[in-house]
């Protein structure tokens, strides 16, 4: 096993392989030195009935096309598609889910009534430049047997994705992993947008962006347009990618995943961005007919 430097260079697919639950040194430890977070290195599939999962999957692609929907309304499309579920388990599993409909905001947004909340800043400003703006949200990956939360940072000028982890808690950490990648090899922005979560509202989180000078934007309650773009990502992946598949584990999510990220960024033209790619458009490039 190996650890250090060369260690962190490694792929996180990698890393976590490196993980060996034999020696004498903790998990935590080990973690703390590959530079993972633990609660994907922890992680054990949920013991999810099939019907169950299939019941998650389709609640969400419910609310990736209609999220404007409550539980109400969520109940009666299901019931078209032959799935008869009482109210109070769809209010539950979309809770456990952290989703729900736009007004109010998508229940991956937990507030922190102890936190600072600060003023939304994107109102009426264009953003024309990379690294002007960037925002961040977290959205859920349903498995076969159970299911992750991915959180993303995108650079709104050309919406390329900066950074991107998995985990299985809405905790701060993989946040801070996520802020402290971007961060290192795109930063700082000008301003940082996200929601009211808990996650983002923190002291932790939110000294980081302090501490780079950076001035933190935070959307109005229910306002899921302020950020519109991360939620076109999330939109993208589900229906090019997650849905396609079904995940068996971590590690195979995380592979997955990082090839679209990849795909998403070098290859996927935007009509947004006059049909070039995030890339293209972050670092300034421009393509040419072969």
């Amino acid at each position: 096993m190996i650890f250090g430097e060369s260690a962190r260079s490694l792929e996180r697919a990698q890393r976590k392989r490196s993980l060996d639950k034999s020696t004498q040194l903790s998990i935590k430890r080990q973690c703390e030195l590959l530079n993972i977070a633990r609660s994907t290195a922890y992680y054990q599939p949920i013991g999810l009935s099939t019907e169950e999962i299939e019941l998650r999957r389709l609640i969400d692609e419910i609310h990736l096309q209609y999220p404007y929907m409550g539980s109400r309304r969520i109940r009666t499309e299901l019931a078209k598609k032959d799935h008869h579920v009482n109210r109070k388990r769809i209010v539950r599993i979309m809770r456990d889910m952290g989703i729900g409909a736009i007004y109010p905001k998508p229940k991956t947004t937990v507030t922190n009534q102890a936190h600072k909340v600060y003023p939304y800043l994107l109102r009426d400003i264009k953003v024309t430049y990379p690294n002007q703006a960037w925002a961040i949200d977290i959205t859920y990956i349903p498995m076969a047997k159970g299911f992750l939360y991915l959180v993303a940072i995108i650079d709104w000028y050309s919406r390329k994705v900066l950074s991107w982890r998995l985990s299985n808690t809405m905790d701060v950490s993989f946040c801070i992993e996520a802020l402290e990648e971007a961060l290192k090899h795109y930063g700082p922005p000008d301003i940082f947008n996200s929601d009211q979560g808990s996650q983002f509202t923190s002291t932790e989180f939110t000294q980081k962006l302090l501490d780079h000078g950076v001035r933190i934007s935070m959307d109005g309650k229910g306002r899921w347009v302020d950020n519109v773009f991360i939620e076109r990502l999330w939109r993208s992946l589900k229906y090019e990618e997650v849905y396609l598949k079904a995940y068996t584990t971590p590690r195979e999510a995380e592979l997955e995943i990082s090839h679209y990220m990849v795909f998403y960024n070098e290859a996927r033209h935007h009509q947004g961005l006059n049909e070039l790619t995030p890339d293209e458009v972050y670092f300034g490039r421009q393509r040419y007919a072969a």
